[in-house]
């Protein structure tokens, strides 16, 4: 399903830059892409956060004092940043694709690696509304949201994701595969507890579980093949295996989406997930989320992305 779409005016927008972004890329990618917007008459003013709260914090006053798109250059991490003050909001969002991952822009077909063609999308300024993800945690009275907008992971993959994080070496990459290393050799199976849109009760152990807005995560991992990110719904992923053997032999199939035909994977789609398993944390966007218990549902018609017109 493609959601509804329509061009807006674009003379002014907002550019996040993440410094990190790409190994250090996406300043100069950033810096291509603003030449080519103010070719185009746009005027751009650019924001760039010390950290992400101060990220954060530069996108609202941004937003409140008006602009016509927020523009982000950068890779799924600061896209997140983003969207926790986009989420809901009428403002559109334009991404010039400067990370490792790119898995928003893989989503959305935006063009990776040529800055002045990303810029020329935000520039026309046709725009599609598409869900968001919503994640929900904490006690009553004092509970947190997160907004999200590719897959929610859980189980082995957020264990992995925990490792890397205690981590100070190795660097980049290799330290995420010195974790997944370390974490396969305390593989097991994790007692969850899902409630799909209230009703269907689902209690097994898992190795992971994932929750799909859009079809991919971890730099085109296709987790959740047949999401669709304008449908209202979140599709599920569950790996249902304690083998070593059998997990690895999974992970190439994962890049092509035919993991959900083996036996081992099941799959479902609701618009709320409740998700529990004792001391495990989510993940969304590839960034650190919440401890679970937490509330996972769609929110649809939450963004508007500029993209290239579709017909």
């Amino acid at each position: 399903m493609t959601g509804l779409g329509a061009r807006l005016p674009i003379g002014r927008v907002t550019m996040l830059t993440n410094p990190a972004s790409g190994h250090g890329n996406a300043p100069h990618a950033a810096e291509r892409a603003i030449a080519r917007l103010q070719q185009r008459g746009v005027d751009v003013i650019e924001i760039v956060g010390a950290d992400a709260d101060h990220a954060g914090r530069l996108v609202r006053d941004s937003l409140d004092q008006g602009t016509d798109a927020l523009v982000v250059a950068g890779g799924d991490g600061v896209i997140s940043i983003a969207l926790q003050a986009l989420g809901g909001g009428a403002t559109p969002m334009g991404i010039i694709p400067a990370g490792t991952g790119n898995d928003h822009a893989r989503e959305y077909g935006l063009p990776t690696g040529d800055p002045e063609a990303a810029a020329d999308i935000v520039a026309d300024g046709w725009a599609e509304t598409v869900d968001l993800g919503r994640i929900e945690s904490g006690e009553r009275g004092n509970r947190q949201v997160k907004w999200f907008g590719t897959v929610v992971a859980t189980g082995f993959d957020s264990l992995v994701s925990d490792r890397t994080n205690r981590m100070s070496w190795p660097h980049g990459r290799m330290r995420y595969n010195v974790a997944m290393v370390a974490e396969l050799s305390k593989l097991r199976l994790l007692p969850f507890r899902l409630v799909l849109d209230g009703d269907r009760e689902i209690i097994t152990d898992l190795t992971l579980v994932a929750f799909g807005n859009t079809r991919s995560y971890g730099g085109g991992m296709r987790i959740t093949p047949n999401a669709d990110h304008a449908d209202g719904l979140l599709d599920i992923t569950m790996v249902h295996s304690a083998s070593r053997t059998r997990l690895i032999r999974l992970f190439p199939t994962v890049f092509k989406g035919t993991h959900v035909d083996l036996d081992e994977v099941t799959t479902a789609r609701a618009a709320n997930i409740t998700v529990e398993s004792p001391g495990i944390n989510a993940y969304a966007d590839g960034e650190y989320a919440c401890p679970l218990p937490a509330e996972i549902s769609a929110v649809p018609g939450a963004l508007q992305i500029l993209r290239r017109e579709q017909t």
